[in-house]
């Protein structure tokens, strides 16, 4: 049935007669307003209120079943607090503050050290006038910093020559470098790549800092740099894609990023950022200049393993083509209850109280440390039964709320993506969420504040090739500055055979 648009001027007589008509546009209508205003509290929360997720510990008294849980913790509680009255007084110890105290300043640091003495009136006793003695010191150590030091690197190479003949010059070969015919050292391309992509400064940014340093360099040829260093690091990154199709599972995210648009002079269009990491945190980005399926149908091609990703349609395509299996995310379906907490305030709490307590399970086996066997039994014993309420509680409510409301479209996700929000509980490898594909591309919406787009489509390719590595370094806890001075100057000479000893998820080791 075709409900016919109406607004604010539409006349009465314009309006349907049939009352089944009526309440459809009133249903309409309804579930419009309900959005609207799920809308409005949230971006009203967003700029006045507090942006965490969090769920307030007190909201779970409004449950029955959490409400016996928590007089069953206090009773506890009360019990333990007789037992410790009746045992021996002990001594109050003394209540420490939050404030851990401030950090020592590293031992391997380089110290300049300057005595303060005492003038020489006061190295004689007033009372007795005997010389005093030295009997220890005092040492306060302050942190200075000077501006970071550029220095000439000089390859002298004599030539030798035959004085007979006149000829038969030698001279001695250079070592392999990064940019064969250019001034910057691995040091230098190194410290650039950190400053943009570790660091978000952006090149013009990096050259202005050059120059009160008295060095000249324009931001093409800094860009010329970059792109360089992108070409020597790209057979690396094709070794991860081939590594990470082979993994058991993959995480995958994607962020937009704004590209400058040849066509258009000023303007610029919307590309994309997709990131892929394995089950050994060897992080591949993907630039695509749309958000199509065909991104990740091509990257994934030949993958068979699990997949954990948000329920972005693009991927249904991948998934009906191949065999991966798809694992959904309960911080994107936790997310939507979190939405809905102003429109369904109920209703979505007592949804929140549930995944608290399934996260809960998580974050106790993170701490103890859990080995998989453990993990996988955990989470069949004690996480399938929270899941089955929540699925209890889904079904219930689908039929009571409007489909366009937010408590409503948070309960059709979840009814949707159910089969593969439980896939967690099947295997120990597979997370609760997908939270580690959405940290490491936080590094690239924190770069995109600051570089504001890309200059062409080849710069966001090079992007992705260069933020593969950072990314992989930051999983492996390795300096990125380390990492690209010493693989920069290897690469162009390291065998093929052995590319792997310069992956991030080697390179420590092979080093050592």
């Amino acid at each position: 049935m075709t409900v016919k648009k109406i607004n604010a001027q539409t006349p009465l007589e314009e309006l349907p007669a049939d009352v089944n008509t009526l309440r459809q546009m009133v249903l309409t209508l309804l579930s419009q307003i309900d959005d609207l205003s799920g809308q409005l509290h949230y971006l009203k929360r967003q700029l006045f209120g507090k942006k965490s997720e969090k769920l307030d510990p007190n909201q779970g008294l409004l449950f029955e079943e959490l409400y016996e849980e928590l007089q069953g913790q206090i009773a506890a509680e009360a019990k333990a607090a007789e037992e410790e009255a009746a045992a021996p007084a002990q001594p109050a110890k003394r209540r420490r503050n939050n404030h851990k105290g401030r950090c020592p300043l590293p031992p391997d640091l380089p110290r300049q050290s300057i005595e303060v003495d005492i003038p020489e009136a006061e190295k004689v006793c007033p009372v007795c006038h005997q010389a005093k003695q030295r009997i220890g010191e005092e040492v306060t150590e302050k942190l200075e910093y000077e501006p970071a030091s550029f220095y000439v690197k000089s390859y002298v190479r004599p030539k030798y020559a035959c004085p007979q003949c006149c000829g038969q010059v030698s001279i001695g070969s250079l070592p392999p470098m990064a940019i064969d015919k250019g001034i910057p050292g691995e040091g230098l391309l190194a410290h650039v790549l950190c400053n943009k992509y570790c660091d978000h400064l952006p090149l013009y940014r990096q050259a202005r800092i050059f120059q009160r340093e008295k060095i000249d360099i324009s931001v093409s040829t800094l860009c010329d740099w970059v792109g360089r260093s992108a070409d020597l690091l790209t057979p690396l990154v094709d070794r991860m894609h081939e590594k990470l199709l082979l993994s058991p599972k993959v995480n995958t995210d994607d962020t937009p990023v704004k590209v400058q648009d040849p066509a258009r002079v000023g303007s610029t269009s919307t590309g994309y950022l997709w990131v892929y990491i394995d089950i050994d945190y060897n992080v591949v980005f993907d630039f695509t200049r749309n958000r199509s399926r065909e991104g990740p149908l091509l990257f994934l091609s030949g993958f068979h393993g699990y997949v954990q990703a948000d329920a972005y349609s693009g991927y249904d395509a991948f998934f009906r083509s191949s065999d991966a299996v798809e694992v959904g995310c309960h911080a994107h379906a936790r997310r939507k209850f979190e939405y809905a907490l102003d429109s369904n305030p109920v209703q979505a709490a007592h949804m929140l109280a549930l995944y608290s307590r399934l996260y809960e399970i998580e974050s106790q086996a993170k701490a103890e440390k859990y080995s998989p066997e453990q993990l996988l039994a955990a989470r069949q014993s004690r996480s399938l039964p929270i899941l089955g309420e929540m699925k209890e509680l889904l079904d219930k409510w689908q039929g009571e709320l409007l489909p366009r409301s937010p408590m409503g479209k948070a309960v059709t996700y979840c009814q949707n993506q159910w089969q593969a929000l439980l896939r967690y509980t099947e295997d120990p490898i597979l997370e609760i969420d997908n939270n580690l594909s959405e940290r490491t591309l936080r590094m690239v919406a924190i770069g995109r504040k600051n570089y504001l787009f890309f200059g062409s489509e080849a710069g966001g390719q090079r992007a992705a090739i260069i933020y593969s590595l950072v990314a992989s370094c930051k999983l492996h806890g390795l300096d990125p500055f380390a990492y690209f001075r010493d693989v920069l100057a290897r690469v162009s000479t390291h065998p093929a055979s052995r590319i792997d000893e310069l992956l991030p998820c080697q390179w420590d080791k092979s080093r050592s």
